[in-house]
């Protein structure tokens, strides 16, 4: 019987067959590398008011009514604040009556010297004589318009700087008036973007985190050759042909400022900043799959950002070339991929 169970054992050993182990492909999502002929670069922006005003009294005085507050809408003409007018209204009153009496003296004068009983020169000193008491009387009018702050232009109160029965002197501030529709957007560049700002083959565009699916057109409208501490040089671009009734923008929205320009004969390639793969050594690579759906380390010369999620890479890839852009940390030299 031990016999029988050892001779089992034996036959069962020698018709058992190793089989290899199945290699397993990586999951992995790729892009091809393709040469763009334009630099495009992203900053950070902001709108700001097309038209906004400081609003002051050209006199001293005691406020007496301010009818508006923050972010109210008005309309042009519309009363913002208005000073105290008793004191300027006696002024002017006093003013009228100097100019009416200055006026019966001269058309006395002037019956007068048609029967040669006063000189010419007395005549001429009460035309002096009613000449200013004229200036005077219409200045004092041009005061009492002065009493009060309209506004200029259709807008939304940002902000009031006084309170009623404050005094204040003239020209301070008393209430900010901007223009609620925007087309000016404002970012800061940095030095070697300024030479390519102003040349008819640039091009801008906008996009705003209120409609990120619309790319806005936009020209230049200024931008400063100096600056006058290191955070760049200040950039404003004037939105084109936008549908004011379809899209609302307003200062203060945030978007981003593409700047494109044309690349001659350039061999720039834009990937994603997920297929970039920076080891501990220092260096920048990146996974290249091959035709035999393995992947080989490629090490690449990386130029500028590209916005917030891609980056140029100016050396080492071939346009044609596929690139694994996510999972890039998970995968070994020569590995099986699956692209998905």
């Amino acid at each position: 019987m031990r016999r029988f169970i050892i001779g089992l054992l034996l036959i069962s050993s020698c018709s058992t067959t190793v089989t290899p182990t199945e290699e397993v492909a990586q999951s992995v999502k790729c892009t091809t590398v393709k040469y763009t002929d334009i630099e495009s670069r992203n900053f950070a922006a902001l709108t700001t008011a097309d038209d906004a005003v400081n609003l002051a009294f050209k006199i001293s005085g005691r406020v007496v009514d301010i009818p508006v507050a923050k972010g109210q809408l008005v309309r042009r003409g519309e009363l913002l604040a208005q000073l105290d007018r008793r004191d300027v209204e006696l002024q002017m009153k006093a003013a009228k009556a100097t100019y009416t009496e200055a006026l019966l003296r001269l058309e006395r004068g002037q019956r007068l010297i048609e029967h040669n009983a006063i000189s010419k020169q007395e005549v001429e000193a009460l035309e002096s004589k009613a000449e200013q008491a004229k200036s005077s009387y219409d200045n004092s009018i041009d005061l009492l318009k002065d009493t009060r702050i309209v506004a200029p232009f259709d807008g939304i109160i940002e902000r009031t700087y006084v309170d009623t029965y404050e005094r204040v002197n003239s020209g301070q501030t008393i209430v900010r008036l901007v223009n609620p529709v925007s087309t000016t957007v404002g970012f800061t560049a940095p030095e070697n973007l300024v030479s390519v700002l102003d040349r008819p083959t640039t091009r801008f565009e906008v996009i705003f985190d209120a409609y990120p699916d619309v790319k806005f057109s936009a020209k230049i409208k200024s931008f400063a050759r100096t600056s006058s501490d290191a955070l760049g040089f200040p950039v404003s671009l004037r939105l084109v042909g936008i549908d004011n009734a379809k899209y609302k923008i307003s200062p203060g929205m945030t978007c981003i400022a593409e700047v494109i320009t044309p690349e001659k004969n350039s061999h720039t390639a834009v990937v994603p900043l997920t297929a970039i793969y920076a080891p501990i050594s220092g260096q920048d690579y990146v996974w290249i799959v091959n035709n035999e759906s393995r992947v080989e380390l490629r090490k690449v010369k990386i130029g500028t950002l590209n916005g917030s999620d891609s980056v140029e890479l100016i050396d080492g890839v071939t346009e044609g070339e596929r690139i694994v852009t996510v999972g890039v940390y998970k995968l070994h030299e020569n590995q099986l991929v699956r692209i998905i």
